[in-house]
């Protein structure tokens, strides 16, 4: 059986976004991994978080942590949680203009690595800002979005809204699972595919998702953050 949720986007109508059905099985465990994992995370990395958050503090001027609106399961909004990296003001149509050339595979010269990464040399990210994004710390704080249910630490990254607006009806499906901190593309081909490349990994991983192959993937990231891999 499955279950709908409306998802509005922008000014269109509200879409209906079928959430795909999970074994019982499958879903406690994944939960009881997500609440273990995630807390025993916070709770090991609490003193390299505190430093990072005075950092951030310290260097620039505005909140430690940002704040954004992204879309969850079935299209549901939350709020995503991540330590500041860009200076305070820093205007975000930029990068809504960028995503959305991607998605559509609109001005894109550069070579398949360059599908869905950053703004390079984003004149909007402080300097400690590329040190944490590169090292994947500012990503941290959304392991509380894994203890509060809004995400998983498995599944297709959560899209901001304006990314949604110009998804192609074949994208939506992302928005059947709960979204992830690392998932199928980011473990496997993140930054060397095109969008459309990446959504085909993340609809594939929506099914053939199982315990062991989240536990497979969280050690695939885990190692990549450990050489330094970008993804």
């Amino acid at each position: 059986m499955t279950s709908e949720t409306g998802v509005r986007i922008g000014q269109a109508a509200s879409l209906t976004v079928p959430v795909a059905p999970t074994p019982t099985g499958y879903r406690l465990a994944k939960r009881t991994l997500d609440l273990a994992a995630s807390a025993t995370g916070l709770l090991l990395t609490s003193p390299i978080l505190a430093v990072v958050a005075l950092a951030v503090k310290l260097e620039s001027r505005g909140p430690i942590l940002f704040r954004q609106q992204r879309l969850g399961l079935g299209g549901r909004p939350f709020t995503c949680y991540k330590f500041r990296t860009m200076h305070l003001g820093a205007e975000q149509e930029r990068h809504r203009d960028h995503v959305r050339q991607l998605i559509r595979g609109e001005g894109r010269d550069a070579p398949a690595g360059e599908a869905f990464l950053p703004i390079r040399a984003d004149p909007r990210v402080t300097r400690l800002g590329t040190f944490l994004r590169r090292s994947h710390l500012d990503e941290f704080p959304q392991l509380v979005n894994v203890v509060r249910g809004d995400m998983s630490l498995v599944g297709p990254r959560p899209p901001i809204p304006y990314e949604v607006e110009v998804y192609e009806a074949w994208h939506l499906p992302r928005l059947s699972v709960v979204p992830g901190l690392t998932g199928l593309w980011q473990a496997t081909g993140w930054g060397r595919l095109s969008f459309d490349e990446g959504v085909a990994l993340d609809l594939a991983y929506i099914q053939r998702r199982s315990f062991w192959l989240d536990v497979r993937l969280i050690g695939r990231t885990l190692w990549q953050i450990v050489i330094g891999r970008q993804f």
